[in-house]
């Protein structure tokens, strides 16, 4: 089949938007990073969230794409780790349709594979968001999720982390494996989700409560009721999902178990609710969560307001990308400029691994620095009593 007109202008305009707000958004503020990693932290997340603004905009305003939250919603502003199903490999993309209504773009980091971090414009933003880059090896993701999880809870800045305890989206392939997977640990076998490893899991809502940094876990039910992109080639066909329905639980972290075991047998139990959940989805008609069709919490925003934003990120981002352009075919300074940070983003990859990581090397080295002037100040006061 071949590439839709729909489909490359969404692709295309989601890259250029995303490397040329790398460059020229983005990139004035990575000096900051080397003074003060809380304040670049600041305001890079709100830099990033106009971004998140655009695929939803093309989605719902230019594509027609009709979301439905049910459920719970949130708490605007609270902090939170969300899991959810892992049906198509670009759910987490769509979840922003549910966060730009229910709570701050600004606030999402996603718990994701560290490939994606050297592909341009995309990665190199996701770098600068500092998403968790994980390598799906446990004993490296470990040490990377603790550094990670300690650096949010000493900045104070709260997150909601997206996390897909799945591991990978639902395949014929995946349902297979988490199959034998039931059958080595006496389990159920799934339809409609696969089998959860619960172990980052657990150990990210641990790391969190004991920091201080968590006030509830969202759990996510997702479900396409009329077709279902499964990768990103069939948003490149143009197929993209005519429906999206979203169904939030929230459970307070003072609801939660406190051991990880018990943790662990919540979060099993939270994925066998979703196999009935999202069978009675499927199989009832209209296909839907809730009848009625309306969440039980309301959304912090109004439609008129999600309107007005979904409207002004594309006019936004279109005038930007096209300034963009008319910047490099007419001013020198801007080609080179554009040269000088490409050079830097490929080389700071290769020295340090990525920006997420030199910004957790910048904030060690300011705590330790202020450590050690207090203990100077704390010598000094002792010597002159």
């Amino acid at each position: 089949m071949a590439v839709s007109v729909r489909g490359l202008y969404f692709v295309v305009t989601l890259f250029l938007g995303s490397f040329f707000g790398s460059v020229f958004m983005l990139g004035p503020f990575l000096p900051l990073m080397l003074l003060s990693p809380a304040w670049y932290r600041w305001i890079t997340d709100r830099i990033v969230a106009t971004w998140l603004t655009l695929p939803v905009s093309l989605l719902e305003l230019v594509f027609g794409v009709k979301v439905v939250i049910t459920g719970d919603g949130f708490i605007p502003g609270e902090r939170s780790v969300i899991i959810m199903n892992h049906r198509t490999r670009l759910d987490w993309m769509f979840l922003w349709c549910c966060l730009l209504r229910y709570s701050y773009l600004r606030l999402e980091k996603i718990c994701l594979k560290a490939a994606l971090k050297a592909v341009p414009g995309f990665g190199w933003a996701m770098q600068v968001a500092c998403f968790v880059f994980i390598q799906r090896r446990w004993e490296a993701d470990k040490k990377h999720l603790e550094n990670m999880l300690d650096y949010f809870c000493d900045i104070r800045e709260p997150l909601q982390l997206l996390l897909f305890p799945e591991g990978t989206d639902l395949t014929e392939n995946t349902r297979a494996k988490s199959d034998v997977f039931a059958v080595q640990n006496n389990l159920p076998k799934f339809e409609y989700v696969l089998h959860p490893r619960s172990t980052g899991f657990t150990f990210i809502v641990d790391r969190l409560r004991k920091g201080d940094n968590l006030d509830a876990v969202h759990d996510i039910t997702v479900a396409y009721p009329k077709n279902i992109p499964q990768t990103e080639r069939h948003l490149m066909l143009g197929l993209f999902p005519r429906e999206i329905h979203f169904h939030v639980r929230r459970y307070s972290v003072a609801s939660l178990p406190t051991s990880s075991s018990a943790l662990e047998s919540w979060c099993r139990d939270r994925w066998a609710e979703k196999e009935v959940r999202l069978r009675d989805f499927y199989s009832d008609q209209p296909r839907g969560f809730d009848r009625d069709g309306v969440a039980r919490v309301p959304p912090c925003k109004s439609e008129l307001r999600v309107a007005l934003i979904k409207a002004a990120s594309l006019l936004y981002w279109s005038s930007f990308i096209a300034l963009c352009f008319t910047g490099l075919w007419l001013w020198s300074p801007f080609r080179i400029y554009l040269l000088i940070m490409v050079g830097v983003y490929l080389a700071q990859h290769k020295l340090f691994g990525g920006l997420e990581l030199l910004e957790l090397a910048c904030h060690r080295y300011w705590k330790s620095t202020a450590a050690n002037e207090g203990e100077k100040n704390k010598a000094l006061d002792e010597k002159m009593q």
